[in-house]
């Protein structure tokens, strides 16, 4: 499965409820899905503090999500992470949700009441999301981490959402200890030095991106 796909079940109940608020999970798949291309070699990024982006194999790759994606980012080429993972184009949420429909793993109940009551994805099979959070328990418990689950972790960690979504998971681990580990996941990441430089970049990203709003919503209170 696509990270993006993986986190799409995390930020969601079963009933298809979502665990946080649109513009969080938006941050969310935008980071996700960059990753998702970066594993793929569709893109790269510089080794900037705010890395900026270049497409290397433009095209889409034969995923709905990715190909929505991929689409954008070659209008985007050499534009810096930090302004990606804020793009609305890059949430493809509704595309993530129809692969994710396509296979069997959620239904799609549409938007109703001129869209005053938003769409749910309740989950049909529920076996994809429980081997993401054994292999997220596994990690976060001393287990070796793959780029994917250090992905997971920060954009979790960044969006402030990482101990009520990882709350059985985590185990023993109070936030304070939950967050020293996911920190420690990043750097633990047994991956080619492309691939660890763009989690390494993707997790200050999310965390910028998730945490500006709130400042300004500090700043326009005061």
């Amino acid at each position: 499965m696509l990270i993006a796909e993986q986190l799409f079940l995390l930020l969601r109940r079963d009933d298809g409820k979502p665990e946080c608020m649109s513009a969080q999970r938006g941050y969310g798949i935008a980071a996700a899905i960059v990753t998702d291309l970066v594993l793929a070699e569709r893109i790269t990024l510089s080794d900037d503090k705010d890395p900026r982006m270049t497409v290397l194999r433009p095209g889409p790759p034969g995923h709905p999500a990715l190909d929505a994606a991929m689409s954008r980012l070659e209008e985007r080429d050499g534009k810096k992470l930090s302004s990606l993972v804020t793009d609305r184009k890059l949430a493809v949420e509704q595309q993530v949700a129809a692969a994710l429909a396509a296979a069997g793993v959620i239904d799609v109940e549409e938007k109703r009441a001129l869209g005053l009551v938003p769409a749910k994805y309740p989950v049909l099979d529920p076996e994809p999301e429980r081997r993401t959070r054994e292999q997220l328990r596994v990690v976060l418990q001393g287990g070796t981490p793959q780029p994917e689950d250090a992905t997971l972790l920060a954009i979790l960690q960044g969006l402030g959402v990482a101990p009520k979504v990882l709350d059985d998971e985590k185990g023993t681990l109070g936030r304070r200890d939950l967050k020293r580990r996911i920190e420690q996941v990043s750097t633990e990441v047994k991956a080619g030095e492309v691939v660890a430089k763009a989690v390494a970049a993707m997790n200050a990203a999310i965390m910028t991106a998730a945490i500006m709003p709130a400042i300004a919503a500090g700043g326009s209170s005061g």
